[in-house]
């Protein structure tokens, strides 16, 4: 069972530091792992390639240290457990509404006694059988980790019981659809958004777990960490890639180069 550095970080309370990858070249995947980052964020919430894609890149991402936190849709039980055995190290499930809903992700990306994920022992996770069997049920429950996102104001409410949850080790705001849910659409500097980064913080602290949320730079980043977070995740390859041709765009034109307007 590969060993997971996020979850030793959070263990020696140090913060971990996550990117997004959208796109499904696996050079990238490598890339980001060998420079060293914590985590690589795949998102299969809102991205459509398959779970054979999704095996791919996790194993691009095995030739370095960095860990794999993939999304799932909500309700998406057994693709959690499809997506550890090939070889993810978190799970972050989205729009979590209660603790009842907490303990069933813990259900299914835990062995018993802390859940009831089926055994298959086949896949990456287990190294294709090369682990015995109760030494890869004890790895597997000590080397994955769950992240739980709150993205709904009720969600929020009942955040120190989510996070009280036996196997849920990270509590997340989701910041966008928490703004579109409150009636704030994108106003991330919104009180109503400070305010439930604090009972997040709080949540945590009173249950002894941790707590993530997405940065917009470095400034943002110092900040939460002063706060107590223990992860947070910065930008995504497709965000760089059009910043960077903007850029190239901007320099260009005023050397006399045109770029035709396309409509999108």
């Amino acid at each position: 069972m590969r060993h997971s550095i996020i979850k030793e970080k959070l263990k020696n309370g140090k913060p971990t530091l996550l990117t997004q990858l959208h796109l499904t070249d696996p050079s990238i995947f490598e890339m980001v792992s060998v420079m060293g980052f914590d985590g690589i964020w795949m998102d299969l919430e809102h991205h459509g390639y398959s779970l054979e894609t999704a095996g791919n890149l996790i194993r691009a991402a095995r030739v370095g240290s960095a860990d794999i936190l993939a999304r799932a849709a909500k309700g998406e039980f057994m693709r959690m457990g499809r997506l550890l055995e090939m070889g993810a190290q978190g799970i972050m499930y989205p729009r979590c509404s209660d603790a009842s809903e907490a303990k069933e992700v813990v259900r299914w990306t835990k062995f018993a006694p802390l859940g009831e994920r089926g055994f298959d022992g086949a896949g990456a996770d287990a190294f294709y059988t090369g682990i015995r069997m109760n030494e890869y049920i004890r790895k597997a429950n000590d080397e994955t980790f769950v992240v739980i996102q709150l993205e709904d104001p009720k969600a929020v409410e009942s955040a120190e019981a989510i996070a009280a949850v036996e196997g849920v080790d990270v509590i997340m705001l989701g910041p966008a659809d928490f703004s579109v849910l409150s009636g704030i659409p994108g106003q991330f500097d919104h009180p109503t958004i400070e305010s439930s980064l604090n009972k997040i913080a709080e949540a945590a602290a009173n249950t002894g777990k941790h707590w993530a949320s997405t940065v917009a730079d470095g400034n943002s980043a110092e900040r939460l960490l002063k706060l107590g977070a223990g992860m947070v995740l910065h930008n995504a390859d497709i965000c760089i890639i059009k910043k960077g041709l903007e850029a190239m765009r901007d320099d260009f034109s005023k050397l006399g180069f045109k770029f035709r307007d396309n409509p999108i």
